[in-house]
């Protein structure tokens, strides 16, 4: 999930904000007209999963959707990096997302789920803080991935994908300040995601 400047209103080309959720709904609507499929984005910016987790009901269960996906955790890494660190070790982090699982799997039993893992490429602002940043996102990500084993969902390998990018061209390419993309790099996310999930 991910805010990318979201509109409030029902206008069809701001609703869905502008990054990789408007990418994959382009593509699927684009090659499956027929199905006549309704695409959703309540990514808010800045939150966490715990924040997910207050507004799962309203935003996401209520909406009742055949298939359901989420990406969380870089601003939980983000908490952990502070002068004053919280779940330094992803325990909370790993609690909440697993309640958020369970309540979804309750509630919507049928409900297709995807979990898209957080990333990291090296191009934020403070050098210094570069490998923290890495080891904080990838230790989300890693318990993400073993979610996704768990509960038996869809899995989004970002990060393998922002990695193969970087072959490409360089980092700030994809990425200008180590977690948020470009629009080169939303592209990566939606070609990801369709990649693991649609084809």
């Amino acid at each position: 999930m991910t805010h990318g400047g979201r509109g409030s209103t029902e206008d069809p080309n701001h609703i869905l904000g502008h990054s990789y959720p408007f990418l994959i709904a382009s593509a699927a609507a684009a090659d499956h007209p027929e199905q006549a499929w309704r695409f959703v984005n309540r990514g808010v910016s800045g939150d966490s999963v715990h924040d997910l987790l207050d507004r799962w009901d309203e935003d996401a269960l209520v909406l009742r959707p055949d298939v359901l996906s989420i990406l969380i955790g870089t601003n939980d890494a983000d908490a952990a990096l502070a002068a004053n660190p919280i779940d330094a070790d992803g325990s909370a982090f790993a609690a909440a997302y697993r309640l958020l699982l369970e309540r979804t799997r309750t509630a919507l039993p049928a409900a297709r789920l995807v979990l898209s893992e957080p990333f990291y490429l090296p191009t934020s602002p403070d050098p210094d803080l570069r490998a923290a940043w890495a080891a904080a996102v990838m230790l989300r990500a890693q318990l993400v991935r073993e979610l996704a084993g768990e509960f038996g969902t869809g899995f989004v390998a970002n990060q393998a994908a922002f990695d193969a990018a970087v072959l490409r061209a360089p980092a700030e390419h994809w990425i200008w300040d180590g977690i948020h993309p470009t629009y080169a790099g939303q592209r990566i996310l939606a070609d990801a995601w369709l990649t693991a999930i649609c084809r």
